[in-house]
């Protein structure tokens, strides 16, 4: 059995604070008053943890902001977020979910760069028993298999192209962010350019150096971001598309499941942990 320095230390606000302690601690979160991982619908300022983070949604939408990118965060899949990543976080109509913090060694196994990762069911059940385990300073040898078996999990699990790639450049940085929390729309590449100050050929040129995407689909990864976190507050696919400049609801599903492989339907369908 593993004997685990426990003293918290007095300047560590939280758990995410701790680089003692055990190597995986697991937290569940609701939109109860008093929880330490709220979710419901709210906006958390620009922050950064000591541990690494594993956050998961089972309803609702998660939008996890860096200097470097967007990450659409639906039900079922997680956002890894490493130690030290400044990053501010935008919740969609989230009621339950889970947060897992890694110490800074075991982070060091996974990607040096946010992701979005698919959750397994071998990553469920083992979640389950890890949110129960509320004594810190001993583990007992079970709890070294389920916490060696959900990390490897972790390092295999599939990868999801849900992020938008941010340049640094500030003024596109700023219509990067209009895109995905102001009026919805089109927006076509005149408006975008005029609202970064800049001409139309220097918008696409930034756009293309920096993330190795066209305008067109930088923009459209936007839109499908946009268009996510919509879906996850209950609008109506119809009124989606609309807002979001399709031509009809069923134009707008095909450009979805062509980007992610399934309808808006089954996307979001429910599949809880417990």
């Amino acid at each position: 059995m593993a004997n685990i320095d426990v003293t918290l230390p007095a300047d560590a606000p939280d758990l995410s604070e701790w680089t003692g302690g055990p190597p995986l601690i697991a937290v569940p979160g609701n939109d109860q008053e008093g929880s330490d991982y709220r979710l419901g619908s709210r906006e958390y300022a620009w922050h950064s943890h000591a541990r690494g983070q594993l956050l998961c949604v089972e309803s609702g939408l998660i939008q996890i902001r860096t200097p470097r990118g967007a990450w659409a965060l639906p039900p079922h899949r997680a956002g890894w977020i490493p130690p030290g990543v400044p990053h501010r976080v935008r919740v969609s109509g989230a009621l339950t979910g889970w947060s897992l913090l890694l110490s800074p060694d075991w982070s060091r196994t996974l990607s040096p760069q946010p992701q979005v990762v698919a959750i397994t069911e071998l990553m469920r059940a083992a979640v389950r028993r890890a949110v129960t385990w509320t004594d810190y300073a001993q583990w007992r040898p079970e709890q070294e298999r389920i916490a060696a078996v959900l990390l490897d999990e972790l390092r295999q699990a599939p990868h999801q192209a849900l992020c938008l790639p941010i340049p640094e450049h500030p003024r596109i940085a700023e219509l990067a962010h209009r895109l995905l929390t102001g009026p919805a729309g089109q927006h076509p590449l005149a408006d975008c350019a005029d609202a970064a100050a800049m001409s139309p050929r220097t918008l696409r040129r930034h756009i293309q150096a920096h993330t190795g995407m066209s305008f067109g689909q930088w923009r459209q990864q936007a839109l499908l971001i946009r268009g996510m976190e919509m879906l996850a507050r209950g609008v109506a696919v119809a009124e989606v598309a609309d807002d979001l400049g399709y031509a009809s609801p069923s134009n707008f599903i095909a450009m979805f499941r062509r980007a992610f492989g399934d309808s808006p339907a089954h996307f979001f369908a429910r599949q809880g942990l417990a």
